[in-house]
């Protein structure tokens, strides 16, 4: 199974368990609207919330080996906002080590 197959299933089920095992201890977010950097801890308490959860369609993976995944998708967030997302994520060993995001807003 794909890095990517592995990171969809524990993403969509919010299995905080195995999206952690999927990250280093050292993985950093780096939000595209600010350039400031999230730690493993933040985006796994962010990403395994009770709250409403974004819708991912379309989601394509451009590229991936063992050392990158690049993927593109539209998130329709639970505020009424919509973006295309490019989605980059260093690997190394088997696990996202860095992630970084590039958005833009589309027409709602």
């Amino acid at each position: 199974m794909s890095f990517m197959e592995k990171w969809d299933k524990a993403f969509e089920s919010r299995d905080r368990d195995a999206l952690s095992e999927l990250l280093d201890d050292d993985f950093v977010f780096v939000r595209h609207q600010s350039g400031s950097e999230m730690t493993k801890e933040e985006m796994l308490n962010m990403w395994t919330s009770d709250g409403p959860k974004p819708d991912v369609n379309n989601l394509r993976i451009i590229y991936e080996n063992e050392d990158i995944l690049v993927t593109h998708r539209f998130i329709d967030f639970p505020s009424g906002d919509k973006e295309a997302v490019m989605g980059v994520m260093l690997l190394k060993n088997g696990k996202g080590i860095r992630m970084e995001t590039g958005a833009t807003p589309m027409p709602s």
